[in-house]
């Protein structure tokens, strides 16, 4: 029943998503993707309380709620995410023999616009992937089937969008199990949030969208084929590498929230 229920948050995210996407470009001035993080990002909570209510739980249980440390934990998962961003550019450069040059006509609206369309989709994101669906699979399946499962969910979306499976399996699949990893860990959205709005504007500010960036890359087209495998391997090593770290505070926590409750339960 529980399962059911989490298909069925998965099948309304993405009749939403679906539903409100030929609507994005028809608004004049604002970025690819903006009004759709907006809507998706309203819904996507209403279908939340909705789902939470059903289920008889709160908002908190899930990760969803909005508290005095929410906007503390979404700027660490920024910064975080923008560490991430420096160390696989550095990867590129090195491996990739990359260099990158100032883009024509991308300034500073540019970038705040970009800034606010990511947030916006990481909201989105978050919410409809390593929000309710991955915390109910937890309490169902365990960690890592419930991070596997949405993974391959968010894969799926993304092969939807006009990704290839080799793109959307080893870019937002991996990328995923750090999202939903960091969920877990911190028990929120706020900190994920932050990470995955970073990574993504990091990755438009260097190029590595199709909508170009404040930074476009160059290289010697000799090296080219070798530029991509650079790039992808840094991605996995990069998301990988944090994903562990999450996963060993994941773990600390837990064991800490054991410990407490047998001390609690124990004898006096």
């Amino acid at each position: 029943m529980r399962l059911g229920r989490v298909l069925l948050f998965f099948v309304a995210c993405a009749v939403l998503l679906a539903a409100t996407a030929p609507f994005d470009r028809r608004i004049p001035g604002i970025p690819p993707g903006m009004l759709t993080g907006l809507v998706t990002s309203i819904g996507t909570f209403i279908l939340t309380v909705v789902f939470v209510r059903w289920d008889r739980l709160r908002l908190d249980d899930v990760g969803a709620a909005i508290g005095k440390k929410s906007l503390p934990r979404f700027f660490a998962g920024f910064l975080l995410g923008l560490f991430l961003v420096v160390l696989h550019v550095s990867i590129e450069a090195s491996a990739g023999h990359l260099r990158w040059v100032r883009a024509d006509g991308v300034g500073f609206l540019d970038i705040a616009l970009m800034l606010v369309t990511y947030i916006l989709l990481a909201c989105r994101e978050e919410l409809a992937f390593h929000g309710y669906p991955l915390r109910r699979l937890n309490s169902l399946l365990g960690l890592w089937s419930s991070q596997i499962i949405v993974a391959l969910v968010f894969a799926l979306e993304h092969v939807a969008g006009g990704s290839s499976w080799t793109q959307a399996l080893f870019g937002a699949g991996v990328g995923s199990l750090l999202f939903g990893m960091a969920s877990l860990a911190t028990r929120g959205l706020a900190v994920p949030i932050g990470l995955h709005a970073a990574w993504n504007l990091g990755d438009w500010l260097h190029g590595g969208k199709a909508s170009g960036g404040l930074w476009r890359p160059v290289g010697l087209d000799v090296y080219s084929d070798r530029a991509e495998r650079a790039a992808m391997i840094g991605y996995i090593v990069v998301m990988v590498a944090a994903t562990f770290a999450f996963w060993l505070w994941q773990r600390r926590v837990t064991l800490s929230a054991s410990q407490r409750t047998d001390e609690r339960a124990s004898p006096l």
